[in-house]
């Protein structure tokens, strides 16, 4: 690995929203420039009108370019990878901000395969929006998984303090149980501890696992799920060696802070893991896609559109993910490079 520094790719997302002050709040102080060289995937035009909404801001040095090939060091690079006729609309969902959006990521994952970018940090989207202009996927995770592998990754939203892997993701809460399967709980806990030991450089990691139903199902009064398929994927996560423990119920594993005892948890549907999960930490909250051989991470908040154009916006979600993807890149070559001298023993 030479001495050039990382370039991280950055997809401004819904024009509309947040996306972009965050973005160039996050890279305001020049000395960050320092640690990375930035490359946005979108529209000088739009960083420009979002750029003078902000307030104090210290002089930036931007480099518009048409492919990251052309980025260079000390500089807040831009890729125009949009009509130069695209238009702005703080604080509302149109057609045109959706199909920005989809540009400004095909063009950066693009670049990631060719290897021009080391790793990726994503912009918030309007899903809705994106799916009605024919996206085809319900979010960036299913979208990542396409185009970098036929296997299932895994969202882990990450801070310094909690780790949350969840099973099932962008589907209706009436369809969890149906998708919830033994062998589904598994992969999912061989993926995560993967992850927290190349991602993280956690040795051993213990992994909680959450019930579904209340009180666990409380011995089957409330529901069977955690005995009939919960339970058996702890136990052969267990017998392969993994640091796997629970069910618990969520509700008193969060209010006690249990949390604290374990490396990682993981929730069995969306918002049993992302609720508590953005309650406790979310100005730091990031979005982690584990199991890809691509290092993407995201803010954990959406487009926020009843914010945008309007300066309140705050970064730190964002310059978390930006960090942390540095960190998580870091980590694997450690790893792999660790990895690589055992077998050469």
């Amino acid at each position: 690995m030479n001495n050039r520094k990382l370039l991280v790719g950055i997809t401004q997302g819904d024009g509309n929203g947040i996306g972009y002050e965050v973005i160039i709040k996050s890279l305001a102080d020049s000395r960050i420039l320092e640690s990375f060289t930035p490359v946005i995937y979108g529209s000088s035009k739009l960083f420009g009108f979002y750029r003078k909404q902000i307030h104090d801001l210290e002089p930036m040095d931007t480099n518009v370019i048409s492919s990251a090939r052309d980025a260079r060091e000390k500089r807040v690079n831009i890729v125009n990878c949009l009509p130069d006729n695209v238009f702005v609309e703080p604080g509302k969902s149109t057609p045109d901000a959706a199909k920005s959006a989809i540009k400004s990521l095909e063009a950066a994952v693009r670049d990631l395969k060719a290897g021009l970018i080391d790793v990726l940090v994503t912009a918030p989207i309007n899903k809705r929006a994106m799916a009605a202009e024919g996206f085809g996927y319900t979010g960036h995770t299913e979208y990542l998984e396409h185009e970098f592998g036929d296997k299932e990754g895994a969202m882990i939203m990450v801070s310094d303090t909690l780790k949350i892997g969840i099973v099932t993701g962008h589907i209706p809460l009436k369809d969890v149980c149906r998708t919830l399967t033994t062998e589904r709980i598994l992969a999912k806990l061989r993926l995560m501890d993967q992850s927290l030991r190349r991602d993280f450089s956690i040795r051993s990691p213990r992994i909680a696992v959450l019930g579904l139903n209340p009180h666990c199902g409380d011995g089957g009064l409330l529901g069977d799920e955690e005995q009939n398929i919960i339970l058996p994927a702890i136990e052969q996560a267990t017998a392969e060696g993994i640091l796997a423990f629970g069910p618990y119920s969520p509700d008193g594993y969060f209010g006690l802070g249990n949390y604290h005892r374990f490396d990682a948890t993981l929730a069995m549907y969306h918002d049993q893991g992302l609720a508590p999960f953005k309650a406790l930490v979310f100005e730091n909250g990031v979005n982690f896609t584990a199991g890809l051989p691509i290092v993407r991470t995201s803010p954990d908040h959406g487009t926020a559109y009843a914010l945008a154009g309007r300066d309140e916006a705050d970064p730190h979600s964002m310059m978390s993910a930006i960090y942390k993807a540095i960190d998580i890149y870091r980590n694997r070559i450690a790893y792999d490079n660790l990895m690589e001298g055992r077998l050469e023993q």
